[in-house]
């Protein structure tokens, strides 16, 4: 039965876009975000390359309908353009060549679909509908992980969402991350969306949406999404116009929740004082220091995957004993073939120094426009809602970016769909400066004895 609903809901979004071609970008995003065929359990498990299939139908449709009408070309669209065809020489001369090909699989298809958005993207009604559609996507899983975790459930790597997967959004700190990152954005549907007039029905669901994202960190008991919730109240109180009184509260809400989060929960964020008794903390040094001495060698990467050749020592230290008798001990392990732990090590390790130059330029640039947006529009009575979204697409680059310092998502599609959506929302608002500075002509009079 469920894959009977799933294709029926993915026939029917395919058939409506025989008359609306843009709902076939939408349908992208609910499949590349979903992934309905891993939820699957007989036939649409077996439809390959369904992404594939909706990203066709998309391109295709803007071609026949949207493609001749003022494409142009901004520049992230063409570091991006770049940054695709260095991955794809990377991956030709990888190191681990099988490892390599199964990344880029899935990996240009995101860079690729980023580049395309916004050409697809074109007015404000399309932009929201494409951003709304990525957080009701995303929302199904972090409803159901808020649930099981209000109820109970969950734990370091067992909160199962919507399948019991470990890749992608169903990774734990990733869907941490993404979850703490796009509250910004849902609070700004609660105030200034259209698809649905945000009454006390839509403002209440958007709330209870941004508590379920403040839980999901407290299911998957994972500290990256500790530290995105910090950067977080960081980033809103930038924009609080009482801070004295956003301190006290936020201070008072974070006092009273501790009697509620579990034992679990409260051990495991306090290994971020301890790192060197921690294990996984200490991989992670390993591994960057791995990465370093192994871009000396290859400078210009090893392509996907590259870190499944690194051989490491991994050092941790045990303190014993209480009061003033204690022992510390120390012990080493050897491991290998341990995953980055971190974007921005990622990209150095598999793209090498420009790999990771361009990565890095494409999000500095992103900031900059969205902070140009912010500070101009701030005061603009006339479209109020342009500076919150620029400042909300901007919180979520950033929130995501002190995500990215400790897990392996340089290459998360939810991101390089972002990042499409700045490229047309920033396209769209300049297009609408240049049309005001535009001159007018009056027609000229005709002769009077003409």
């Amino acid at each position: 039965m469920r894959d009977l609903a799933l294709l029926a809901f993915i026939a029917a979004f395919a058939v409506l876009g025989l008359k609306r071609p843009f709902l076939w970008v939408l349908l992208y995003a609910y499949i590349d975000i979903i992934a309905p065929q891993r939820l699957g359990f007989s036939f649409l498990a077996g439809i390959p390359n369904l992404s594939l299939i909706a990203a066709a139908l998309a391109i295709g449709g803007w071609l026949l309908t949207d493609a001749g009408k003022g494409v142009s070309i901004a520049t992230r669209q063409l570091l991006m353009l770049a940054l695709l065809a260095y991955a794809g020489v990377t991956t030709i001369n990888a190191d681990v060549p099988l490892d390599a090909w199964a990344k880029w699989d899935w990996a240009w298809k995101a860079i690729f679909f980023a580049i395309f958005l916004p050409f697809a993207l074109r007015t404000k009604l399309r932009i929201e509908a494409y951003l709304l559609t990525m957080l009701l996507c995303a929302s199904a899983l972090v409803i159901s992980g808020g649930i099981k975790t209000a109820l109970g459930g969950g734990g370091y790597g067992s909160l199962v969402l919507l399948l019991d997967d470990n890749s992608g959004l169903y990774e734990g700190s990733t869907i941490s991350t993404i979850a703490i990152a796009m509250i910004p954005l849902v609070l700004w549907f609660a105030r200034h969306g259209t698809i649905f007039s945000p009454d006390w029905r839509v403002r209440g669901f958007c709330y209870a949406l941004c508590f379920a994202c403040l839980l999901i960190p407290i299911g998957t008991q994972t500290r990256t999404g500790l530290l995105c919730i910090a950067a977080l109240f960081v980033l809103m109180l930038r924009d609080s116009k009482r801070r004295i009184l956003y301190l006290a509260g936020a201070g008072f809400l974070a006092l009273a929740a501790v009697p509620f989060l579990p034992q679990s929960y409260t051990s495991r964020m306090t290994t971020i004082q301890s790192y060197e008794a921690d294990q996984s903390a200490s991989t992670r040094l390993a591994v960057w220091g791995w990465t370093l001495e192994y871009v000396k060698g290859r400078p210009f990467g090893g392509g996907f995957e590259s870190y499944k050749q690194n051989q490491i020592r991994v050092s941790t230290v045990t303190e014993q004993g209480s009061g003033t008798v204690q022992s510390i001990s120390a012990n080493t392990t050897q491991d290998a073939g341990r995953a980055w732990h971190s974007a921005y090590f990622e990209m150095l390790g598999e793209q090498g120094f420009p790999g990771l130059a361009l990565w890095l330029l494409i999000h500095a640039i992103g900031l900059v426009r969205m902070e140009r947006l912010r500070r101009r529009y701030r005061t603009d009575e006339e479209r109020p809602w342009i500076a919150p979204l620029a400042t909300a697409l901007q919180h979520f680059q950033l929130i995501y970016l002190v995500g990215a310092l400790f897990i392996a998502v340089a290459f998360q599609p939810f991101v390089w769909m972002i990042l499409g959506v700045q490229v047309a929302f920033d396209r769209w608002v300049s297009a609408g400066e240049k049309a005001k500075r535009a001159p007018t002509f009056a027609a000229n009079p005709a002769p009077a004895g003409a």
